[in-house]
């Protein structure tokens, strides 16, 4: 009886401290979590069991400033299907969501800088294809013959503080390269013949051309930005001045970076 009524005893989210209904309780490594707070982790996030109740209370506070960042982020490209890519290059930031409404499912928004890494991996499916004989009975062809189908995912390595990869699937749906026609396993399909084959295997390539570009782009620009400014003599006003960030003199305000 004291097991069975420690089990339904009433607890409290360590969190926002309401009460935690019957199955609603989260486990923390110190702690117990309502399914509200949980709900307001990042989606990415994987480690809850061995956070504390500090560690969740930092993430919370981060997600709410990420509200912030959603309100900023202006799509202007869209690869993927569900979840997909979205990418704000004015702003050189990207997420990865299957949300419609980013207001409300508040997806991490991640600089183009945070990208580490990218992998596109293409799944081969391969089923064994039968037929119904005289009897009705579903057998085997001889030789065996199969159908091929195919699967797009990509993974985004990043730095962030709460998880270290996104993955989306590039298409809907799997990629039947000959499903009414199933063929011996020696004459395999030329996949790359296939249409949506090609379309989905570009898309791949391109998202991880794009983010691993523009990553390093982004980052050549923070190194010269820290590198030390050399003193050059103004053609304008005859100082010697080091160029401000924009290139300007610091005296009499000329655009000098470009001159020797």
């Amino acid at each position: 009886m004291a097991l069975f009524g420690k089990l339904f005893e009433k607890k409290v989210c360590s969190i926002c401290g309401g009460e935690i209904g019957l199955l609603g309780n989260r486990k923390l490594e110190d702690g117990n979590m309502c399914k509200t707070c949980a709900a307001k982790l990042s989606p990415w996030f994987s480690d809850r069991r061995s956070s504390t109740v500090e560690e969740i209370k930092r993430q919370l506070e981060y997600r709410e400033e990420n509200k912030e960042a959603v309100r900023a982020f202006h799509v202007t490209r869209s690869l993927g299907d569900s979840p997909r890519l979205l990418l704000d290059e004015d702003a050189r930031k990207f997420t990865v969501t299957s949300a419609r409404n980013l207001a409300e499912a508040n997806p991490d928004i991640l600089d183009f800088s945070q990208v580490t890494g990218c992998d596109v991996d293409v799944s081969e499916n391969r089923s064994e294809a039968h037929f119904r004989d005289r009897e009705g009975k579903m057998v085997s062809y001889t030789p065996p013959r199969y159908t091929y189908s195919y699967d797009f995912d990509v993974t985004i390595r990043v730095n962030h503080p709460y998880f270290d990869t996104m993955k989306l699937q590039l298409n809907p749906s799997r990629v039947e390269v000959n499903p009414d026609n199933p063929v011996p396993a020696m004459r395999k399909p030329n996949e790359r013949l296939n249409r949506d084959y090609r379309e989905y295997e570009e898309m791949g390539e391109e998202i991880k051309k794009i983010l691993t570009e523009v990553r390093q782009q982004v980052r050549n620009e923070v190194r010269e930005a820290a590198a030390p400014k050399a003193a050059l003599r103004c053609p304008y006003c005859g100082a010697t001045t080091t160029p401000d960030a924009a290139g300007n003199c610091e005296y009499c305000g000329a655009f000098i970076a470009g001159n020797k």
